[in-house]
């Protein structure tokens, strides 16, 4: 393979081989930067219409059952999305779902801010998390595909800390305006942010190279060379032989048999992990009161779960470049279960408490950067958005579930600590679905 060298033409060079073995330009280091800043929209997006929701349920004198739709809403939006527009990502490419998924956003945060009742702001919640859903099956693949291969990892732990980041700053936006204004502001602020990164978007995003040459469409060599030359490398005289024909984008062909020992255990992994996570992201500020601490403590608990989770998903870049993805990934989902049962035993202080979810938050955030790595590399290129969307959707599922057995549970008078260790399993049973995946697609 004939590599450029100083801008000229190579007749015979792969662009994804360019990008895996070049250090990195700032343009795609930006990339990077903005699939983290896309992903934080579903860490604010999740924490704001929380904080938002006092302010809601006393305007409009609505009681918790309504409430629980509304909040709920976002997540059932947030699963049809990964789903269904994972599948149009891998047919027309990443660039575009992205900006009609900002467009779908903007529309939703707006209009929630004008919502007269309970079910047209469902409705616009249902349609932000729509969007969210259909970024989320992207951003993964397009993190790993603009990096070179020696950051791809790394890429995409730094893509995963966009949530705990979101979700941090969510509270803290959240805080300050309904100090001076009415929740609807939460909403105003989050379109007005949402609306910024479609010009961001459409200038510094192009289109994936690997998305590109995997697919070929009408005009493929000249965007092509034009991303190259964006990029600092020379121009490709040809496209290179597309090889097998790629699978069509759909949900049967996440289930070939090429592909589904893969899907089901990876899905499943991922699924199990976030059910765990989802449990503690959930009843933490209630299991903090029943620990005997006041209910203001539980935004300094989250806090530092938050700062774990962040602190993870970088820590889980360095790791796996050390020791083997699919190993660090098993690892910290492992951990992850030691560190939610501990969770209930540190009620002695509060710092204590801080100290265990700090560490909640790390394992957890480190195994789905992880199990956002494992879908990156285990699916072809032509079905990695659909096989990525494809497992979050289901996750999403499974994030819905998770609060609602905890609730069970502690409804019947099972002890913290009890329900802790039940839902800590899923973190368990997660990683033995993960140490069953064929080592050729996680090393």
């Amino acid at each position: 393979m004939n590599l450029q060298v100083d801008g000229a033409m190579t007749p015979s060079a792969d662009p994804r081989s360019i990008l895996a073995s070049s250090p990195m330009s700032a343009l795609q280091v930006a990339v990077v930067a903005i699939t983290l800043a896309l992903t934080a929209l579903d860490g604010f997006d999740v924490l704001s219409i929380s904080i938002a929701s006092p302010g809601i349920a006393a305007e409009w004198h609505i009681d918790r059952a309504v409430l629980g739709v509304v909040l709920s809403a976002e997540l059932g939006g947030m699963a049809a999305g990964s789903l269904l527009l994972g599948l149009v990502a891998d047919r027309i490419g990443r660039r575009p779902i992205v900006l009609g998924c900002l467009v779908l956003m903007s529309v939703g945060m707006l209009m929630a801010a004008f919502a007269r009742g309970g079910i047209d702001l469902s409705i616009w919640r249902a349609l932000t998390g729509f969007g969210i859903g259909g970024i989320l099956a992207s951003v993964s693949a397009i993190a790993a595909e603009f990096s070179s291969a020696i950051r791809r990892e790394m890429s995409v732990s730094v893509m995963s800390i966009g949530y705990p980041l979101g979700a941090t700053i969510g509270g803290l936006v959240g805080a300050l305006l309904l100090r001076d204004h009415a929740w609807r502001s939460i909403f105003y602020f989050g379109a007005v942010m949402t609306m910024g990164f479609i010009p961001v978007v459409f200038f510094f995003m192009p289109e994936s190279l690997h998305w590109l040459t995997a697919r070929q469409p009408a005009g493929a060599l000249v965007k092509i060379n034009r991303t190259l030359g964006r990029f600092g490398h020379g121009a490709i005289a040809k496209l290179p032989g597309r090889g097998a024909a790629p699978e069509d984008a759909r949900w049967m062909g996440l289930f070939s048999p090429q592909c589904r020992a893969f899907t089901t255990l990876a899905t499943l992994g991922y699924s199990l992990h976030v059910f765990t996570y989802y449990y503690v992201l959930k009843w933490l500020p209630t299991i903090v009161v029943d620990m005997g601490f006041k209910a203001s403590s539980a935004a300094r608990v989250l806090f530092w779960m938050n700062m774990g989770s962040v602190a993870g998903a970088i820590a889980f870049g360095l790791l796996a470049k050390r020791i083997g993805l699919k190993r660090s990934t098993v690892s910290v989902m492992l951990m992850c279960l030691v560190a939610v049962v501990a969770m209930s035993e540190s009620a002695r202080s509060l710092q204590a408490l801080s100290f265990i979810c700090s560490c909640v938050g790390f394992c957890a955030a480190g195994g789905i950067a992880g199990l956002y790595a494992i879908f990156v590399r285990g699916f072809p290129v032509a079905l990695r958005a659909s096989g990525s969307g494809f497992g979050l959707g289901v996750g999403r599922c499974a994030s819905v579930a998770a609060p609602i057995a905890a609730g069970l549970l502690l409804r019947n008078g099972t002890a913290i600590a009890t329900v802790s260790t039940i839902m800590g399993i899923g973190s368990l049973l997660g990683a033995a679905s993960i140490s069953l995946l064929s080592a050729a697609k996680t090393r």
